[in-house]
């Protein structure tokens, strides 16, 4: 999807450059051949001005916009490569240490959780990227079928509490009655869970999130993640959900990951008929996560 769009800004680009050649080639003919009146050299002069001047414009716009594009491309590789090594190192060495060394059950049992930990990362990262260009073709539909979305955010929330070895006044969640929707079962687990995840990562040393599910005029089944983190800037809560992008910051400079989780967030609320958004006060305010669902009728499900 990315190299047809880049494709076809490269395409607009030369047409835009042909049209300036001919409308100069025109301006030439026209003074030099035909003697055309003043006049009207006097408009096509004009209107040479106004595609140099739209021209310049665009071409502008076009280059920063590929600058950051490509420094959002560098910032994802360089995340990616850390998210895929570090693992990679850490069970090479936990694997090479259980074979050269002599160690007691005790000992070798917590080698080998370490080592299942990091796998479960190691498959989470491959996991978000794979999703990631799942979700972003436009083929690809989400397989629907009816399903309680409070099911979900209990499951996603349970495994957040054993990933992250956390109390449950840590990570609060009350289930409530039914959500019925109509969704792809795991393309919403895993919406849920990057929601709880990103509010465990930046909430920093004292962790404080709450989870709420409900429905919302009767047409919606919502859940909102609330945080007590560094909260979001005001120009910054759009900008979250765009693909690579990364909040800057102390906090942010510390929370390894590849900055897929909120796009596909956003693109799986998209895909189901629902939206997605955060809200925050400011610096310091925390923040909430909201994704909403089209509800379904309960004969459905």
């Amino acid at each position: 999807m990315i190299g047809i769009s880049r494709k076809r800004s490269i395409a607009f680009f030369i047409a835009l450059g042909a049209g300036l050649v001919l409308v100069i080639i025109l301006l030439y003919v026209g003074w030099v051949l035909l003697g055309w009146h003043r006049g009207i050299l006097l408009f096509l002069g004009g209107l040479l001005l106004t595609f140099i001047i739209a021209g310049i414009v665009l071409n502008t716009t076009f280059l920063v916009r590929e600058i950051r594009r490509n420094e959002q491309h560098d910032a994802f590789i360089n995340a990616v490569t850390h998210e895929l090594k570090t693992p990679v190192a850490s069970i090479r060495l936990y694997v090479e240490t259980l074979q050269t060394r002599a160690l007691d059950e005790s000992k070798r049992n917590q080698f080998y959780s370490v080592i299942l930990a990091d796998s479960d990362r190691l498959l989470g990262t491959i996991e978000q990227i794979l999703r990631t260009g799942r979700l972003g073709s436009s083929s690809r539909k989400p397989h629907l079928a009816p399903m309680n979305l409070g099911d979900a955010v209990s499951e996603c929330v349970a495994r957040a509490r054993i990933l992250h070895h956390m109390a449950p006044e840590a990570l609060e969640y009350e289930p409530g009655p039914p959500l019925p929707i109509l969704g792809d079962y795991d393309e919403v687990r895993a919406a849920v869970s990057n929601l709880v995840d990103n509010a465990i990562k930046y909430s920093g040393p004292e962790i404080r999130v709450e989870v709420s599910a409900g429905a919302v005029e009767g047409r919606f089944a919502e859940v909102r993640v609330k945080d007590r983190g560094p909260g979001i800037a005001q120009t910054e809560l759009k900008r979250i959900f765009r693909r690579f992008y990364r909040i800057h910051g102390p906090i942010a400079t510390r929370v390894k990951g590849t900055g897929l989780g909120l796009f596909i967030v956003r693109s799986v609320a998209k895909r189901h008929g629902g939206r997605a958004w955060a809200e925050s006060a400011g610096s310091g305010q925390g923040s909430t996560f909201v994704i909403q669902f089209p509800m379904a009728p309960l004969s459905e499900t």
